[in-house]
């Protein structure tokens, strides 16, 4: 009756941990795919608002056509991309393509003190500050999940659910220098 009883006990608990590991694995997974959605979204913001951007800057901008080109080019990968890791690719080099005509735009006063430009600059800078936050709470997503899936006995869990680490959304060398300008 003992050896019952003990025997009972010892089959609840592994299914209850079964049941722990599995839902925490599979409630992480989600966690990282809301968070990539979050991402997604911001980028699709981004690239809303460059085609207003790029009409604003046109009439003061006219020697600075490669600049207006990379951005629009830069916006149209954004929309193309499908996987996360090309959308994020693309959407570094839109950030990078902007930082670019903002650093130009010093050079035009005019352009400088336009209401519209300002208003956009402003939301561009609010979408960047969101998907910084975003990237943040991805890859604070990411550490607990392989965190989970790595440690005993989440391990064997993942193992038998077939799910693997996740990787991390890492900033690209180009946007770890500094933007350059030049006047050609």
């Amino acid at each position: 009756m003992a050896l019952a009883a003990l025997l009972g006990i010892l089959i609840i608990a592994v299914i209850i941990g079964f049941v722990y590991y599995v839902n925490k694995i599979s409630i992480l997974s989600n966690r990282i795919d809301n968070s990539w959605a979050q991402i997604d979204v911001q980028l699709k913001k981004r690239a809303d608002l460059v085609p207003n951007l790029v009409e604003t800057v046109k009439g003061y901008m006219k020697h600075e056509k490669k600049a207006i080109e990379l951005v629009t080019k830069s916006r149209q990968a954004v929309l193309k991309a499908d996987a996360p890791s090309a959308k994020v690719k693309a959407g570094d080099v839109l950030s990078s393509a902007l930082k670019t005509v903002f650093a130009l735009a010093e050079n035009y006063p005019n352009l400088k003190a336009n209401e519209n430009f300002m208003m956009l600059q402003g939301e561009l800078a609010g979408i960047e500050s969101q998907i910084a936050y975003a990237r943040k709470s991805y890859n604070d997503s990411v550490l607990a999940y392989n965190n989970l899936i790595t440690t005993l006995p989440g391990i064997w869990f993942a193992a038998y659910l077939g799910k693997s680490r996740k990787d991390y959304l890492e900033t690209v060398e180009t946007e770890r220098k500094p933007v350059k300008v030049s006047f050609d």
